[in-house]
């Protein structure tokens, strides 16, 4: 055997080069801009009007509460924690997802309940455990006794209700395209960079391939293919429900899609979650009850493909999943309209 390595160097190295090139060439690089509807295009006066929107917490019943408290972008796009804290300490149900590319998500929230940034926008604020405002009207006045809104809205949108529910929608949703993290090591490597990846990177590259991981995995934002907007991809999870895994990280208790359907099919069913930056984004899972990424690699091996991956697989794949950090665009925090002499909570 060891004449028969040592005659075959060129063969192995060969066969392993065509491995790796599979593998990568399963994979896309993340593209420089988002899908951008037409409804709603992009401008400089409304990404600036969203970004303002995006980081005010007056948009809470008790100003509070902004869309950065749980999607910090000056860090991973969410809040690091098992499930967010919304107005008055009230815990929410479900792990906050990231913001950085869901841009590139063709349906928004775990369950998919929201199929466009602009509707997933609209619901935070309503929702009685996070922003809690009582209702769009009462967003609409609160926004329109700050003069600068008034201007900014009149001036981005233009008409006699530039300032409705759903430009506030539109406008954070423009502000949240250009939310992108590009040239990651990954996609140095599948655009030529061979030194981007290392070794390890590499090896767990081929890895999710080999056992399976990229059937859900897959597309630019490894979160599965390109689908019209608004409709998501789904998965069942967990799938093999005959491991310790699920009773001790309570992967059971949440019926995932079927809360919103009703359709016994969608039981446990969920939209699978991007792999980009996730190195960033613990505790992981739709209840955060997994806190380091090498053990989610493990529970997802077992939960969904029924395998118990040895410890250098995992190292592998975490290492893999670590270049798919890409580059943060600098965030400045926002200049929010002032209301001279006066408050608009608490009114």
């Amino acid at each position: 055997m060891k004449i028969m390595i040592r005659a075959l160097p060129f063969v192995i190295g060969s066969v392993l080069s065509a491995g790796l090139a599979s593998a990568a060439s399963a994979f896309e690089a993340l593209p420089k801009q988002p899908p951008i509807p037409k409804d709603n295009p992009m401008s400089a006066a409304k990404v600036e009007l969203g970004k303002q929107l995006y980081f005010d917490p007056r948009l809470s019943v008790n100003g509070t509460v902004s869309c950065n408290s749980c999607h910090d972008v000056s860090g991973s796009g969410t809040d690091n924690r098992p499930v967010s804290i919304g107005v008055g300490g009230k815990a929410g149900g479900r792990n906050a997802p990231t913001v950085w590319n869901a841009a590139f998500l063709t349906a928004q929230f775990w369950d998919g309940r929201a199929a466009t940034l602009e509707d997933q926008a609209k619901g935070p604020i309503l929702n009685p455990i996070e922003m809690a405002m009582p209702n769009e009207k009462a967003v609409i006045e609160r926004l329109s006794s700050i003069p600068s809104y008034k201007e900014q809205f009149a001036k981005v949108f233009g008409g006699p209700s530039a300032l409705s529910y759903d430009n506030i929608a539109k406008a954070i949703a423009a502000y949240e395209r250009t939310l992108i993290t590009p040239n990651s090591a990954f996609d140095r490597f599948v655009k030529g960079d061979k030194k981007a990846l290392s070794p390890a990177a590499q090896r767990g590259m081929k890895t999710v391939q080999d056992v399976g991981c990229t059937a859900c995995h897959n597309g630019v934002n490894f979160a599965g293919p390109a689908l019209p907007m608004g409709e998501g991809f789904y998965q069942k999870f967990p799938m093999m429900t005959n491991n310790e895994y699920v009773a001790k990280y309570k992967l059971e208790e949440d019926e995932g899609r079927f809360e919103v359907t009703k359709n016994e099919a969608d039981k446990h069913m969920f939209r699978v979650p991007t792999w980009r930056n996730v190195a960033l984004t613990a505790p992981y899972f739709h209840n955060g009850a997994v806190k380091t990424l090498d053990e989610a690699v493990r529970v997802m091996g077992k939960t969904q493909l029924n395998k118990d991956l040895s410890a250098e697989q995992v190292s592998d794949i975490v290492a893999f999943l670590n270049s798919l950090t890409g580059e943060f665009p600098k965030q400045t925090m926002p200049r929010l309209p002032a209301t001279p002499n006066s408050s608009v909570v608490g009114e």
